[in-house]
């Protein structure tokens, strides 16, 4: 097509920035994280001439947690593994549409990740996770390229007047004729609820502060979060490891949520929970959520879903979560890599799936589709977004069907990121009764007005 684009050129750069409080998700502890954004500049079929951008966090502690390999080992790892995919994207050379770009490069990518690996000496080689979250500012920036080459909002770019291949492609038969664009909202829902991130470290009431937290002006315990945003929607992090600690950790955390709002005069509470992967059985989860239902029912029946609650190999052990999704639906996330990760957790009894633009714009908008289209429930999840990370999280998830809204936490643990973003665009780095805007995504591309930002580097 006339709109196919093939990459000219893709830079990334990258910088370390420091947590403004720790955050405990799982068994690890993240303070300090390496941001990249990646500049893709593309050419149409036709000749037309665009700059795209993408950023993400290069989060290890979350795609590649590991006892063997050292964090700096790792993170160095996805630098490298980044800078040669924007290669391997360059060196492609043909015209395609970024989605099927994508795909055709897939191969490349564990390439690419395989071989640093090894090139590291790694006494485990990298998930394909973490070779996800290195591609995924290259592939961001490819979509937004596209969508300003072709003067159209990227979202616009997913039916068959853009795209040469439908569906089928990529899910089977059963999804010939049909296209991204049959499964996406055709304008971006004008606000999203905002899942606030209850860490295993945060501090939950005013009392528990002391002089060594933050003295920047912003909220530090939960209550004064909830009070200033006017939360509706909270995400707790859980140790999947000590029953007692997560039980009383949910029940609080949700009575703290209301006792603010019974203040303000409101009475709408969502809870999620996640224990990243810590819990030895699906078991454990059950019993959590029949203490909590015992002890506190109005918590318990607050709860939307559970999010992975075992470890990330699904065929390792092959739980069956039927049991638990009885009781509250529950979402994989960190298995979730592809198609065949999907057809086995449907398989094992999971309720519905976590997407993240971490996991690549092009898998998860096909993903999304074939959950769309299966009436499987989904969720958009974070990795601490910021900057234009967060932009293209809010905005994917406003032109999907997530579960109640998305998450948002950089403004909670790495407000900095995002200064030149939040001149742009304020209403998605500042809620508003628990709520972004979605209002100031507007123009070609993704949305980000980045001639409005200034220079990057």
């Amino acid at each position: 097509m006339q709109s196919d684009v093939r990459v000219v050129k893709a830079e990334p750069w990258f910088t370390e920035v420091i947590a403004r409080t720790p955050l405990k998700f799982g068994a690890v502890v993240m303070d300090a994280v390496t941001y990249c954004e990646v500049k893709v500049t593309v050419e149409t079929q036709g000749g037309a001439v665009a700059d795209g951008w993408g950023g993400i966090f290069l989060a290890d502690f979350w795609a590649f947690p590991s006892a063997l390999v050292p964090h700096e080992a790792r993170e160095r790892a996805m630098r490298e593994i980044t800078t040669r995919f924007c290669q391997a994207v360059t060196w492609h050379g043909g015209y395609a549409h970024p989605v099927d770009l994508f795909h055709e490069t897939e191969q490349e990518l564990r390439a690419i990740t395989d071989g640093v690996s090894r090139r590291l000496n790694f006494a485990e080689p990298m998930p394909y996770l973490g070779a996800l979250v290195c591609a995924s500012p290259v592939d961001a920036a490819l979509h937004d390229a596209f969508g300003i080459a072709n003067q159209i909002g990227t979202y616009d770019g997913y039916g068959r007047e853009f795209m040469p291949y439908d569906l089928g492609r990529y899910l089977g038969e059963a999804y010939q004729g049909r296209y991204i664009a049959d499964f996406i909202r055709k304008q971006y829902a004008p606000q999203l609820p905002i899942f606030h991130l209850v860490g295993g470290l945060d501090k939950l009431r005013r009392s528990e502060k002391d002089d060594s937290d933050p003295q920047d002006g912003l909220p530090v315990s939960l209550d004064e979060w909830v009070e200033r945003d006017s939360l509706i929607c909270l995400k707790v992090k859980l140790r999947g490891t000590d029953l007692e600690w997560d039980v009383q950790r949910t029940i609080e955390v949700a009575k703290i949520g209301r006792e603010v709002q019974a203040r303000q005069g409101k009475d709408e509470l969502y809870l999620s929970a996640d224990t990243n992967e810590q819990c030895d059985s699906p078991d454990y989860v059950i019993e959590m959520l029949q203490r909590i239902r015992e002890r506190d029912p109005r918590t318990f029946d607050q709860i939307l879903y559970i999010e992975q609650p075992t470890e990330r190999d699904l065929s390792a052990r092959r739980f069956d979560m039927r049991p638990l999704a009885k009781i509250k639906p529950v979402l994989v996330d960190e298995s979730l890599t592809g198609l065949k990760d999907f057809e086995l957790a449907m398989e094992l009894g999971w309720s519905g799936i976590a997407l993240k633009s971490c996991k690549c714009q092009s898998a998860e908008l096909v993903l999304a589709s074939k959950a769309e289209a299966e009436g499987v429930p989904y969720a958009i999840q974070d990795l601490t977004n910021p900057a234009l990370a967060l932009i293209h999280s809010v905005g994917m998830a406003a032109r999907l069907n997530p579960i109640k809204g998305v998450e948002a936490n950089s403004r909670q643990f790495f407000p900095a990121a995002s200064e030149r973003e939040r001149r742009v665009h304020p209403d998605i780095f500042t809620l508003r009764q628990g709520m972004v805007s979605t209002l100031s995504l507007q123009g070609y591309g993704l949305g980000y007005r980045m001639e409005e930002m200034g220079p990057r580097f």
